[in-house]
Parts: structure tokens; C-alpha cells; sequence
């Protein structure tokens, strides 16, 4: 277990005066140029450099480099492909390309523990729902569980167990109340644990393709997963057989695979987003279609739905909407999200980024209203869904964002980047 804490060795392996050599600050980066030998670059016909696109600024228009963030961890070494915040503590778990995970502290930016043991990039992370426990997940089929030690503080954390059985994690989640971890793998399996234990709860089989998405119903009761072949299940935890399934071979339900779900608070709706840009509304109690949000550019793949909680008081909010929780996010690669009445199946506000959304954060109640999304061109954007007015828009990346996640009620977020640095922000 020592190997799993942080040791003193560990702490020096970066030494005095070392870190400059490895971590280059981006404030100090003017323009990377790409080497390719000696000749000059020619203009050709229309006056474009060669290698440049039409409508990209020339470079020199994007010599300062603005960073807002209040925060950073650099200690992944290569792209950072997850991070998950503390229910309640100032701590992040991320994981990267690196095969290893951290425990850090957001505030100050101070390393707690280092995540050993997977032998591939750790593309999930997770604390379960009490903060006592932490899961990351790799492209090597393990789910490594991690415990708190002591009531403390939260820097000291034991490795607690190995979760096998999964080829390649592409998602874990924890149940809204217990120690119950939920994993999609991409050999079609769906797998269910209970924790400290360890022990397999159920296997999921039923799914055509990889198991791209999934998560338990707000109230607990159900899961909801699909796949890259397109097919929804819904579950009961207790049993391997689904309660229904919808497939591509249903007209309505054709979105050329699903790419991202989500399950509202009252555990009545599931919003599915496809990999052509496609969004379906189905009803949990039902089993059925309810209907389609075209919004998004034909081609393009919805990567994030979220629902936001809307207050009576917004100037184009109705009671009804913020009652049933009906109101919807979809980012997709188009640059994209759009914001959705559910009641009305009526497309409310559409917001901008310059490349695809990766990843989309409501905070939570009573500024429900309010979310973040993640992007591609570098940037995290907090938006009034109540009138898709920008709040504020958050810098520092050099890369494309991979993730994201709120912590502290909902007061910061902390991005995961594909330059191999964690930024946190303030979200107003």
C-alpha cells in the first residue's frame, strides 16, 4: 500500500530550481512555430501563407495569451483526459495519458496523492457521492477504488481495491446514494459494483456495440446506458434483463450511434444525443419516443446533454418549465448548445464557441439557471440559460478542453486539458 501514498522520494522528484526546465509557462509562449527546415514560406496566389488557412488570423494577431484561470496543476505528463471534483472538499482526482491519476487540492494547486497502477491512460474519474471513495478507469479494463483515510483532512488516501472485468473503461459513474460504481466498457458490457467489497452486483449484457454512455436515474432507481450501434436500455439495478431497449431498427430512434445522455431530476425523461447530430426525447415510463430536437448541424456529434433548472424569475422562463425540470442543454462538435423547452419541444437559445462543446456543467440549485460549458477552442464558457447570455468566458488553455468538472457548490470549475495542465476558474 506504501507505493500508493504520496512518499517523500516522490515529492523530490522535482528539485529546486528543476521545474522551470519542465514546465514551460504559457505566458511565456509567443508564437510556436513548427519547424520545417530552412526555406521561406511563399505566398501563393491569394496572398495566404503557405500552410494557412483562409480567415485564420496570421500569427502575430495572437501573441498575448490571456489566462484568467486562479489555478493550475501541470503535474500530468501529456493530455488530460478526466477530472472529477469533491462533493464538498477543495480537491480534484484527474487522470490523463500519463496512465496515472492525482489527488490534488484546487486551491492551492498542491499535489496529495499520485494514482498508480494502471498500465494505460486513465481516461475516468470519480468521487463517490460521500467523497469517501475515489475511482479512475482506463483503457486497460481497470477500475482502481481509492479510500480516505482519517476524518482529517482529505490528503491521505489508501488504495482499496482493483475492479477487473471491463475490457476498456469508457465511463464510470456513481450511484446518487450508496457506494455503487456503474462502468461502461467497449466489448458491450455494462458492469455494476458495490464498494468497500468489491464484489461484481451485476453484468449488463445487451448492448450491439461500445457502451458509450449511461448513468444511474436521479432518484437511484434505474440506470439508462447506450451505444455506438445506437441502441438505449433501461434497467432495473436488481435484474440482468432490461425493462426496455430501443434500437436503430425503430425509425424514430435512428441517430447513427448515441453519443451522450442525460436523465431528468424527476427520473421521468431521458434526452439522448446521436453521433449525426440527431436528439431524442424519451419517456423512462413509457418506454417510448417522445420526441426529436434538430438544432444541430446534420453530421455533427451531440458530445453533452444537461438539464438546467430555470427560475421563475428569468424574463423567458415559465412556471411549467422550472416545475418539471424541462428545460435541456445539447453541445455537439458544430460549436454549438442549444437550450430546450421540453414541454414545448421548442429550441429557446442557441450558444456559440468557436470548435466543438466537449463537455456541458449546470451548477447546482439556486444558480440552476447557470452553465458551463467546455470546448475545443481552448476555452469554458458560464451562460445565463434563462437568456443564452454569456456570464463570462474563462482562458488560459493552449489546447483543447477534454473535460471539466464544479466544485465548491458550484463556485469554481476545474478543466482537464488535452496541453496537460488543469486549470481552475471561478465560474461568475
Amino acid at each position: 500500500m506504501a507505493s500508493e501514498r504520496v512518499e517523500d522520494e516522490h515529492l523530490e522528484e522535482v528539485g529546486e530550481g528543476e521545474e522551470d526546465d519542465q514546465f514551460i509557462d504559457p505566458n511565456d509562449v509567443l508564437v510556436e512555430v513548427a519547424d520545417d527546415g530552412d526555406h521561406p514560406m511563399d505566398e501563393d496566389e491569394d496572398g495566404y501563407m503557405e500552410g494557412q488557412m483562409e480567415g485564420e488570423p496570421i500569427p502575430d494577431e495572437s501573441i498575448v495569451w490571456e489566462d484568467n484561470s486562479t489555478q493550475h496543476f501541470p503535474n500530468h505528463n501529456g493530455s488530460v483526459f478526466a477530472v472529477s471534483t469533491h462533493p464538498t472538499a477543495p480537491i480534484a482526482v484527474s487522470g490523463g495519458e500519463d496512465d496515472l491519476g492525482y489527488i490534488w487540492d484546487f486551491m492551492s494547486g498542491e499535489e496529495f496523492v499520485k494514482l498508480t497502477g494502471h498500465t494505460d491512460s486513465v481516461t475516468s474519474t470519480a468521487f463517490s457521492n460521500d467523497g469517501e471513495l475515489v475511482a479512475t478507469g482506463g483503457m486497460d479494463g481497470k477500475v482502481r477504488v481509492w479510500r480516505r483515510v482519517g476524518k482529517e483532512d482529505y490528503r491521505t488516501w489508501e488504495f482499496l481495491t482493483e475492479l477487473t472485468g471491463p475490457d476498456e473503461v469508457m465511463w464510470l459513474k456513481w450511484h446518487p446514494k450508496g457506494n455503487v460504481l456503474l462502468a461502461g466498457s467497449n466489448d458491450t458490457t455494462v458492469w455494476l459494483w458495490q464498494l468497500p467489497s468489491g464484489n461484481t452486483m451485476q453484468v449488463f449484457a445487451g448492448h450491439m456495440g461500445p457502451v458509450t454512455c449511461g448513468d444511474f436515474t436521479p432518484d437511484g432507481k434505474r440506470i439508462v446506458t447506450a451505444d455506438a450501434e445506437g441502441t438505449l436500455i433501461y434497467w432495473d439495478p436488481r435484474s440482468p434483463t432490461p425493462v426496455f431497449k430501443l434500437t436503430p431498427s425503430d425509425a424514430r430512434f435512428a441517430l447513427d450511434g448515441i453519443t451522450s445522455l442525460a436523465v431528468n431530476p424527476a427520473s421521468t425523461l431521458a434526452v439522448v444525443g446521436g453521433a449525426s447530430g440527431g436528439v431524442r426525447v424519451v419517456s423512462l415510463s413509457k418506454g417510448d419516443v417522445v420526441g426529436a430536437l434538430a438544432g444541430h448541424k446534420e453530421g455533427e456529434s451531440v458530445e453533452a446533454v444537461e438539464f438546467v433548472e430555470l427560475a421563475t424569475t428569468g424574463p423567458l422562463s415559465g412556471g411549467a418549465a422550472a416545475a418539471s425540470g424541462g428545460v435541456v442543454v445539447t453541445g455537439a462538435t458544430d460549436g454549438k448548445a442549444c437550450i430546450w423547452d421540453l414541454n414545448t419541444m421548442r429550441l429557446r437559445a442557441t450558444l456559440e464557441h468557436e470548435d466543438a462543446v466537449t463537455s456541458l456543467h449546470r451548477l447546482p440549485s439556486p444558480k440552476a439557471h447557470l452553465i458551463v460549458s467546455a470546448s475545443v477552442d481552448k476555452t469554458l464558457r458560464t451562460w445565463d440559460a434563462r437568456t443564452g447570455t454569456l456570464v463570462r468566458e474563462h482562458k488560459g488553455h493552449s489546447g483543447p478542453i477534454l473535460d471539466a468538472s464544479l466544485g465548491m457548490g458550484g463556485s469554481v470549475v476545474v478543466s482537464a486539458g488535452d496541453d496537460g495542465v488543469c486549470l481552475v476558474f471561478s465560474t461568475e
